[in-house]
């Protein structure tokens, strides 16, 4: 080997190494399900520019009990998401379809307002037909009626609450993530029987905490099937609330769709989750729940009732 050759590869190996401790971290060359992917775009509308999709779908998945939505934050392109793994297995698992999704506002001079979150404006009507479209294309026509689950960051939070308020009997349940900006304030009584979780960061802007939680509390008082889940330490991140919201998206499957999946959402019971301690920290059966130092998280299951004050206490999830 001549010396050029040998100083060539000293200066080469430590990019390949860090190349490829990027990739591991990444998840770059993880083994994930097959699966069908079709991409669809809505023309734009009322109250937005863009509105783009990407059906992920496991192969041979047999009837599509339900559609994961990922929306990203303000004016992000999620359809990558369809191709995250951990997303896919949880799909492949429960035999639903993944749909990332893509919103863009039209220009206007406040960009920290997302007008596209205003769901029944328009954009909400976007995510319906592409929802048509795909399962057409997919040849799996339950996907255009079937329930949905909501995930989402940011101003996917605002979506998908928005979404709760104006479609309730879509939504299986959903999540709001640390948005800052939300059109309704006190949801219909159906939106509130739709299970939800709210998650907040202690080191995001007091405006978008402060905004949540006042949602939370009008609509809990009300009534709603909500829990509200501060992470400490976090800021404007997604944190272990993905962690928490599988938890919470399993659970609720299993109680509101059957071991069938078949016909249409079962209502939950109130008296039949768990009651939460937002001041102790503490859980408790709703049907017990008499006491609460403050105000109290609805949960739908022991375990989600764990995974609630694993995250608010900053301790590790039980396995």
């Amino acid at each position: 080997m001549t010396r050029a050759l040998w100083n060539h590869l000293r200066r080469v190996r430590p990019v390949a190494a860090a190349l490829a401790i990027v990739c591991l971290s990444a998840g770059v060359g993880a083994q994930a399900p097959a699966g069908v992917v079709l991409d669809e775009t809505v023309p734009p509308g009322a109250n937005f520019d863009k509105a783009a999709f990407r059906l992920w779908l496991p192969d041979q998945s047999g009837v599509v009990r339900g559609v994961l939505v990922l929306v990203p934050g303000s004016n992000g392109d999620g359809r990558p998401e369809a191709g995250d793994a951990g997303w896919q297995a949880f799909a492949t698992r429960h035999h639903l379809a993944l749909v990332a999704c893509q919103f863009t506002d039209k220009r206007h001079d406040q960009a920290f307002i997302e007008e596209y979150a205003n769901v029944s404006k328009g954009s909400g009507q976007a995510l319906l037909d592409a929802l048509t479209s795909l399962a057409a294309r997919a040849k799996h026509p339950e996907i255009a009626t079937a329930p949905l689950l909501l995930w989402g960051m940011s101003a996917g939070g605002q979506f998908n609450y928005e979404f709760v308020a104006w479609k309730p009997e879509r939504v299986l349940a959903f999540v709001v993530n640390k948005g800052g900006i939300y059109y309704t304030a006190l949801a219909p009584r159906a939106s509130r029987s739709v299970p939800g979780v709210l998650f907040i960061g202690e080191k995001d802007l007091w405006s978008r905490n402060d905004t949540i939680a006042g949602l939370f509390a009008v609509n809990r008082r009300a009534g709603a099937l909500w829990a509200l889940a501060e992470e400490p330490g976090a800021a404007h991140i997604v944190g272990r609330s993905r962690e928490v919201a599988m938890v919470f998206f399993e659970d609720v499957l299993g109680l509101r769709l059957g071991a069938g999946g078949a016909g249409a959402l079962a209502t939950l019971d109130e008296k039949d989750g768990f009651s939460g301690d937002i001041t102790a920290k503490k859980f408790k059966p709703a049907a017990a729940a008499g006491g609460a130092t403050g105000p109290t998280a609805w949960l739908p299951t022991e375990r989600v009732a764990r995974a609630w004050q694993a995250m608010v206490t900053g301790q590790p999830f039980e396995r």
